[in-house]
């Protein structure tokens, strides 16, 4: 049974005082002349003094109880944190001054097929920061879905386009949240230069101008090898692999700065991308 809000509930049942025991809400609601439950008889006054006694008077209250004043609740973990916003190109240091990368607040988003190595090095590159940085991995952003993952590797089609751009949105929300709190960042993607709408230019809405893209383009041989080491739904066909390579060619003639990995482990890697970040930062690409 369910009850008006607000109103009585009947006493739980006990032998002898079933439902028909003449339970009513009025007859358990103290009135306004009415003792409340838990409530004994009224006080009676006190007797008259017997005649040739004084009176006593009647000893003074006690005094009221001090309450201690109240204490500020407890603000532990309210933080107040600025709101991101689209990053501005980073200010070119003077032409007598190097840039230092690492110790400048930087968004970064490299750029690469499938194999390229584009997490090894950004994770790396965020490590042996001296300023803190996190690293956002569109992949990983996009295996958030669990139950209906649209997998590009089944096709491309609306449905895993739309959680493309949807990973895509939420990682630069992230990186501008972050870059707002003086967190550097480093995104990766597997962004084609055939598809500026769908890729560069989705990142650059989502970021910022500020957002320094470089692209990673080892040779195809490498590519495969790096490839057949993986697992799970991030392994191509080789077929895909050389696909993918193929379209990324691209990106030569763009204007973007590409770094040929292919003799290079990640932290020699590591060290061309600060070159080409302080060159970057000294003349913008335009894109």
């Amino acid at each position: 049974m369910q009850h008006a809000v607000g109103s009585p509930l009947p006493p739980p049942h006990q032998p002898g005082h079933g439902p028909a025991a003449g339970w009513s809400p009025a007859a358990h609601q103290p009135g306004p002349h009415q003792a409340g439950p838990h409530q004994g008889p009224a006080p009676v006054p006190p007797p008259p003094p017997a005649p040739g006694y004084p009176q006593v008077p009647p000893s003074p209250a006690p005094p009221a109880p001090q309450h201690a004043p109240a204490q500020p609740p407890d603000t532990t973990g309210h933080v107040p944190l600025p709101p991101g916003g689209p990053v501005a190109m980073p200010s070119a240091p003077p032409a007598t001054t190097a840039p230092d990368t690492t110790a400048t607040t930087l968004a970064v988003l490299l750029i690469g097929p499938a194999g390229a190595g584009k997490t090894s090095v950004a994770k790396y590159w965020a490590d042996h920061r001296r300023v803190p940085t996190a690293h956002i991995s569109l992949d990983d952003v996009r295996e958030w879905v669990r139950s209906g993952f649209a997998d590009p590797q089944s096709g491309w089609n609306d449905n895993s386009e739309a959680q493309y751009r949807l990973a895509r949105r939420t990682c630069g929300f992230a990186a501008r949240n972050f870059l707002a709190n003086g967190i550097s960042c480093i995104l990766d993607d597997a962004v084609f230069p055939d598809r500026p709408v769908v890729g560069l230019g989705g990142w650059k809405r989502h970021v910022g101008p500020g957002l320094l893209p470089v692209v990673l383009l080892p040779g195809l041989e490498v590519v495969l090898e790096r490839n057949a080491e993986r697992a799970g739904n991030r392994r191509l066909t080789d077929e895909e692999v050389a696909r993918i390579h193929g379209r990324m060619a691209g990106w030569y003639g763009s204007g973007l700065p590409i770094i040929d990995n292919s003799q290079l482990d990640v932290p020699q890697t590591a060290r061309v991308l600060d070159d080409v970040l302080a060159r970057s930062i000294a003349s913008p690409p335009n894109w």
